[in-house]
């Protein structure tokens, strides 16, 4: 005869059995994701290129950061707590998509695909929708925009609500994260990079308005939302993304100065070839009038 405690284990064992097969189909794309880097790192070898490590490691740990706003324990507890949904957003959204950045994907892809497969993905990249993706006003507005929808509309309970919707914002915090990110500091080829003045403006604006939405939600919390909660999801948002995007100004600051050093050092060189040539000229005039 089954006892109450006894359905009570079964329910309990079927219902652990349910999250781990969902926790895998969700976590089998981050892992494919680690395995393709690798296989076509690997790949690269065999064709006598090294790949830096510095930038499989990038992808790995950036992969890995991604995931934990799917599965696991923060996942779950996003699902209860304001500060760890906060936390797995700014991981999924800030941290992770700065470090896939910085692993140059693309780049990999370009070097290790077969000819015709990189010539589709070259025009992909010179398309007109990979154009306005990539701007870096359009990715702010993925991005933080995105944001302010979020907690100042009802859909952050319909996320809480929903598990679909979760996984579909966590998913578009992700990509539009990745956009962003690779607009302002990107190291892989794009056709349509922005200058660095309107990298830089939208990068300050940007944190700004991350910054006063932390703010707004620490002083009006999202409805059901304690407001101890509130405050301290409102915090870790404010602080944990300063960091973010302290990195993001330093690797900005950095690029711009490499690409100016570069042109101030061709600038001269240029420079001093021309008064050779005008005195060529003016040689060749006198010789004429002789």
């Amino acid at each position: 005869m089954t006892t109450h405690s006894d359905r009570s284990t079964l329910h309990q064992h079927g219902t652990d059995s349910g999250t781990f097969a969902v926790e895998l189909i969700l976590g089998a794309p981050f892992l494919l994701a680690i395995a393709v880097y690798v296989v076509a790192v690997l790949g690269d070898r065999r064709r006598g290129r090294r790949w830096p490590w510095h930038r499989i490691a990038f992808w790995i740990t950036g992969v890995t950061v991604a995931a934990t706003g799917f599965v696991g324990p923060l996942a779950s507890a996003a699902h209860d707590s304001f500060t760890a949904h906060m936390g797995a957003h700014l991981l999924v959204g800030m941290v992770a998509p700065l470090l896939l950045v910085r692993a140059a994907p693309v780049t990999l892809a370009l070097r290790t695909m077969s000819v015709v497969p990189a010539r589709r993905l070259s025009r992909l990249l010179r398309s007109p929708p990979a154009r306005v993706l990539t701007d870096p006003v359009v990715a702010a507005l993925l991005n933080v925009g995105a944001l302010w929808v979020l907690y100042l509309t009802p859909m952050y309970e319909l996320m809480q609500q929903v598990m679909l919707v979760h996984w579909m914002v966590m998913l578009h915090f992700l990509f539009a994260g990745y956009l962003y990110t690779g607009s302002l500091v990107g190291i892989d080829p794009s056709p349509h990079r922005a200058r660095f003045a309107l990298r830089s403006v939208v990068l300050v604006l940007s944190l700004a308005a991350h910054g006063v939405l932390a703010k707004l939600l620490y002083a009006y919390p999202p409805p059901g939302v304690p407001t101890a909660e509130a405050h301290s999801g409102a915090q870790l948002m404010f602080y944990g993304g300063d960091v973010v995007d302290f990195v993001l100004i330093v690797l900005l600051c950095a690029q711009w100065y490499r690409v100016t050093g570069r042109r101030l050092h061709t600038t001269p060189a240029t420079a001093a070839t021309l008064p050779d040539s005008a005195s060529t000229r003016s040689r060749s005039g006198t010789a004429k009038g002789n």
